[in-house]
């Protein structure tokens, strides 16, 4: 038996097409649809995944459409659409458009998917979730954003690598926003229990942080045109997995604060619980007085940009 009815992915780029392909083979819901305002690119992704069906051996019907009706009574919707920052756009410019993009779809959630968990991807997401949730109207535990789990995944696969030990082995937080002001949490990163600062050098360790916070921009310059979509994918997936299965996992996510880490009505990479109904609770743990400011300071940078947005044209 499924345990999703349908899952709703707004957006069928690299992005959205790489997750409708995962989230088929995983057969955790009898329907996933690819939503894009092109005309013939969801519902030709859509067939050429279900295509794939009679090899891979799952039920999942991926089908696609261009109308928004179609998120109609989805129980889980993911929000990948949205533009990449371009030469000559301001951070505002990109800000404002995406945020039309995101407004359209809330309004259509909202509308037609009420009982929906919602996964943010836009970017800047910790912005766009928070803006998701203004316009939906949904609760606060039922959108969150996918940040800190593919930042995570990165910095995890760069310590693996730098120890050559199984990435699964490697544990620990990149909390905080998804961009420069991002915080892996040091204290709290080790490999089957061993703390990381005994098995590496400062310098070491400071090179690892630098080069994840620089993670997706690395991708991007090697591939020229595009962006990363198999890692991000892949932390989506998880994150569906997480509620379509009411996993209770404990992972980090771009969640709404109620004074959880001293912040407010700010959404920010934090650990949560994922469950069935989205985020069950809000995980504190222990920072270091210069994890603590770093944290402080990329909410801040979320809050700059959350002021931006409030003063864009209605």
């Amino acid at each position: 038996m499924t345990a999703l009815g349908k899952v709703a992915v707004l957006g069928a780029g690299n992005i959205g097409g790489s997750l409708a392909q995962r989230l088929a083979e995983l057969d955790i819901a009898r329907e996933v649809v690819l939503v894009d305002i092109v005309e013939g690119l969801p519902q030709g992704k859509a067939l050429d995944i279900r295509e794939s069906a009679p090899i891979l051996g799952f039920s999942t019907r991926v089908t696609g459409a261009t109308s928004l009706d179609a998120v109609a009574g989805a129980d889980v919707v993911v929000e990948t659409a949205g533009l990449a920052r371009k030469p000559g756009m301001s951070r505002s410019d990109l800000l404002e458009k995406n945020a039309s993009i995101v407004k359209g779809h809330a309004e259509a959630v909202r509308t037609s998917a009420p009982d929906a968990v919602v996964v943010v991807v836009t970017n800047p997401v910790d912005v766009m979730t928070y803006y998701f949730r203004q316009v939906s109207g949904l609760a606060p535990a039922r959108v969150f954003g996918e940040s800190g789990t593919l930042d995570t995944a990165r910095f995890r696969t760069f310590v693996a690598e730098a120890l050559h030990v199984a990435p699964r082995d490697v544990t620990g937080f990149v909390l905080g926003t998804h961009g420069d002001t991002m915080v892996p949490i040091l204290s709290l990163t080790s490999v089957s229990g061993v703390p990381l600062s005994k098995l590496l050098t400062a310098e070491r360790i400071a090179a690892l942080v630098e080069r994840t916070k620089q993670g997706g921009g690395e991708i991007v310059s090697l591939l020229k045109t595009g962006s990363a979509f198999y890692a991000p994918t892949a932390a989506q997936a998880e994150l569906v997995t997480a509620i379509a299965t009411d996993a209770h996992r404990l992972v980090p996510v771009a969640a709404h604060l109620h004074g959880e880490f001293g912040e407010k009505d700010v959404c920010i990479g934090v650990p949560v619980v994922l469950g069935r109904q989205g985020v069950e609770r809000v995980v504190e743990v222990d920072l270091t007085p210069a994890e603590r400011a770093a944290f402080s300071a990329s909410v801040e940078a979320v809050r700059s940009d959350l002021a931006i947005l409030a003063k864009a044209p209605a």
